[in-house]
């Protein structure tokens, strides 16, 4: 049985503990409510835009624009978003687990190359088979949006040279505080889910000057969308893990240092009633 000061060395720990979760939690909190700020206020955006691409892209036809056009899958580039920081519970291993299953299942038939966010992805992959064209190891909640523009932009790029036959994104999107979801979405080429329906399936529009400009412009831009849209998501998420794996942390602290206090309490009572025997054999004794 632990001594006393053993006990009190114990539950000294595990409060200090319990102070450190709540403030992660109260910082956690504080990030989240501003990463999921920022996510409602552009889903109607990044939610539109990709409809819209599909939409025009059905329109134009795959020889429009190289983007839409389907080739066989010889090389294959894989983004993935990760976090810096653990502590958030399920984040990183189920998102690595899904992106490691999925890369192995495309290097079957292709070559896979990866982009990587994030220092838990960049950590784990550096023990895998799979070699890495870039990567972003530090400090991932600062990144700009231009660099991850760039970052699309340097992807559209290597398809137009025929460098990658395809680009798949692997990322965790917002979905509630409860968990994330994860999502593997192929963003080039271009090409509508089976799900999606185009309200004016027979009629294509008068376009001024014509479709091929409106292309053109219109599908870097979604494309540079869908990388923002999957970064931010991701933070969002991110945060929501910590912030619900920190108030778990902190709830088992509580309880820890609760049956500790009981233990505690129960040895000082009973050297309490031991000593109470002793003094009460002793006085017996004094009387006979």
């Amino acid at each position: 049985m632990p001594t006393l000061i053993d006990l009190r060395r114990r539950i000294k720990s595990v409060q200090n503990t319990q102070q450190v979760t709540k403030a992660m939690k109260t910082v956690s909190t504080a990030k989240f409510k501003k990463a999921q700020r920022t996510v409602q206020e552009g889903r109607p955006h990044w939610h539109v835009g990709p409809a819209l691409l599909w939409e025009t892209a059905h329109w134009a036809g795959p020889e429009a624009h190289p983007f839409l056009a389907d080739r066989e899958e010889k090389r294959v580039h894989v983004l993935v978003v990760s976090s810096d920081k653990g502590l958030c519970g399920a984040f990183n291993s189920g998102l690595l687990a899904r992106a490691h299953e999925f890369a192995a299942e495309k290097s079957a038939a292709a070559a896979v190359r990866l982009v990587l966010v994030g220092r838990k992805a960049v950590q784990f992959f550096r023990r895998q088979a799979y070699p890495i064209d870039w990567a972003f190891p530090e400090k991932t909640d600062r990144l700009t949006e231009e660099a991850l523009r760039d970052t699309a932009r340097r992807l559209m790029k290597m398809f137009l040279h025929q460098e990658t036959d395809a680009v798949y994104l692997v990322s965790n999107e917002f979905k509630s505080v409860l968990a994330p979801r994860l999502i593997t979405t192929r963003i080039l080429p271009v090409h509508p889910p089976e799900t999606a329906s185009f309200a004016h399936h027979d009629e294509s529009p008068s376009w001024e000057p014509g479709l091929g400009p409106v292309v053109d412009g219109l599908l870097p831009r979604i494309i540079e969308d869908q990388v923002v849209h999957a970064y931010f998501e991701s933070q969002a998420a991110e945060q929501a893990a910590r912030m619900m794996a920190m108030d778990g942390a902190t709830r088992n602290a509580e309880e820890l240092a609760h049956k500790y206090i009981l233990i505690l309490n129960k040895i000082r009572q009973a050297g309490i009633t031991k000593e109470l025997l002793e003094i009460m054999t002793a006085v017996e004794a004094l009387k006979k």
